[in-house]
């Protein structure tokens, strides 16, 4: 299945939707520290609601770890300063779905990193910043999903 990597993740909800929509995807989470939140803190545990068991969630202490563990694979850096729409990807299961900060989205440093295959966006009207964080993250794992048949779902 897919791989969803949230780099410095700063908002705990956005971290506890995220955890329920692998949970309902079958993706994996992965969070490269560090993070803006404790994980036990009350507003992820609601947001996840009750699929914290039922997600695979790892905590990278660095990039660098992440890497280490995800390797080899292809990995998409989603940012608003991408020329290739994420729609125009034809996803592979264990491709790598990459996301930065709230509210900063990913530096260049590491847009630049070697590990990334390429950069992508999510199409938005002019004049708009970004998506949220949970948001665009479930906009991409569903449409790399939907390539697949929605493989395993009922």
């Amino acid at each position: 299945m897919f791989r969803v990597l949230f780099f410095s993740p700063r908002i705990a909800p956005n971290t506890g939707n995220a955890i329920r929509m692998v949970a309902g995807t079958g993706c994996e989470l992965h969070l490269v520290e560090p993070l803006g939140f404790d994980l036990s803190e009350p507003k992820l545990r609601r947001a996840g609601l009750d699929y914290h068991d039922l997600a695979s969630v790892t905590v990278h202490p660095d990039l660098t770890s992440a890497w280490s563990a995800l390797m080899p694979a292809r990995v998409f850096a989603f940012t608003a300063h991408a020329s290739t729409s994420f729609a125009d990807v034809d996803y592979q299961p264990g491709d790598v779905l990459m996301f930065g900060p709230e509210p900063t989205g990913l530096d260049q440093e590491t847009l630049a990193d070697p590990h990334v295959t390429s950069r992508v966006r999510i199409p938005m009207l002019s004049g708009r910043r970004s998506l949220n964080l949970s948001n665009a993250a479930a906009v991409a794992v569903y449409e790399a999903w939907r390539q697949h048949g929605f493989t395993g779902a009922v």
